[in-house]
Order: C-alpha cells, then structure tokens, then sequence
C-alpha cells in the first residue's frame, strides 16, 4: 500500500513472530481498510510502535524468548496509550487477568478466526462520538470525543479501558458500584471475583488524576467497590 493508504487508513501494528500468521492477520486487515505493519520480535515491534505511533497494537502473547505481556507492560510504562489486544491460546481466569494487568485493553483467542478478530479491531477503532458532550464531577471533565480527561486545565491522556472505567464512574457520581457491577458494564467478563484487574485499573486512573497532588475522588468502599465522590 502506498503512502496514500498510509494517511487514509489507520495503521495496525501487528508484532507476531509466526510468519504465516501474520500474513494472515496482515491481509486480512488490509481487505478490511487497514494499513498492517508487521514486527516478527520484540525489538523491532517495539520500534514501529515508538516512531510510527499506530492506531492500535497487536501482540502475540508468545514472543520468541519472552512474554508479549510484558512489552505490553514496557509499553504502558512508557506512556504509551495506544489500544493493545493480545492475541493468546488459553482463556482460563488467570490467563485473562494476567492480560489486563500487563496494560492490554483486550485479547483475541487462537486458533485466529478473522471475523472475530475484525470485530475486536472495529470495536476499538470505531471513530470516537463528534458531539461535545462532556461528562463532569467538579474540577474534573471527561470529553467524551477526544476521550481525554481534563482537571484544573490540565490535560489527562487515558488508554481505552481508563477511558472506560472513568466514563462508567462518571455516569454514576456518588453511586457506590459493586466490582461485579464494573467488571460487567467496563470489561463485559466474568471474572468470578477472582480478578484484581479493577484495583489495577484504578491504581492507574488515581496516578494520572491525582497527579499534582489533588483531593482524591474515586473512593474505595472496602469489601464492596467504589464510589466517585469529593471526600
């Protein structure tokens, strides 16, 4: 594809280290509008994402030598807020939260199928809403086309699951949330109330709003779940 389709196409990167693979995934991607890049390892996946800032990031879980999670996790400390899916070939429960917790937003499950594969892809890149819409709670402001949070004017880069979790809260100011009840309407998974991905995700949601010191507003309600509320 030329660098026409570059600039009119969202770019995919797809780090996957079996070759026939990725030449599945890759055109299957561009039959469905999408400009594939494809890393075969870590080190040069890590540099595509790094200086060719893609729409969404694709990793195998099994990188040759090493964990796809973990350049998830590199990723994600680097400030990377790129959508991550994973692919993988097992959906047991801690297999699953071992995913969310490196950072990922999602995981495709092998053997590939294209269709199911497409529809993660679709869901993730779909255009965000061109409204103005903003969802707020005091000095802090959700914009729900940029996806970005903002608080006392400063602007808070979020990746997809933040956004999400942060939006659910939002929508429910003051409303004491269960853990099954975010799990459900955030990640769509029953985790059994095994998964400690929620504490995770809102660990980071804190540290990037609270990060200049202010009052803390998601509140834990020990043993039940939390709460968005000034004190």
């Amino acid at each position: 594809m030329s660098k026409l389709g570059l600039d009119h196409h969202p770019s995919i990167l797809v780090i996957e280290p079996d070759e026939m693979l990725a030449q599945q995934i890759s055109l299957d991607l561009e039959e469905a509008g999408y400009y594939p890049i494809v890393a075969s390892n870590r080190t040069v996946g890590l540099h595509q994402a790094t200086e060719l800032q893609p729409a969404l990031i694709v990793i195998d879980r099994l990188l040759a030598g090493e964990s796809g999670l973990s350049l998830c996790r590199h990723l994600r400390d680097l400030g990377n807020h790129t959508p991550l899916l994973v692919l993988m070939a097992k959906d047991a429960i801690e297999d699953r939260i071992a995913c969310l917790e490196s950072g990922a937003d999602d995981y495709c499950l092998k053997p590939y199928r294209t269709e199911t594969f497409l529809e993660l892809v679709n869901l993730y890149l779909k255009p965000a809403t061109s409204n103005n819409e903003q969802l707020r709670f005091g000095e802090l402001v959700l914009d729900l086309a940029t996806r970005r949070a903002l608080r006392n004017g400063r602007t808070i880069e979020l990746t997809m699951k933040e956004y999400e979790l942060l939006k659910y809260l939002m929508e429910h100011p003051r409303e004491v949330l269960t853990r099954e009840q975010i799990l459900e309407n955030v990640w769509g998974y029953d985790f059994l109330g095994e998964s400690n991905v929620i504490e995770v995700y809102i660990r980071y949601l804190r540290l990037k709003i609270e990060d200049e010191g202010e009052k803390r507003l998601i509140q834990t309600v020990r043993g039940v779940g939390y709460v968005l509320r000034d004190g």
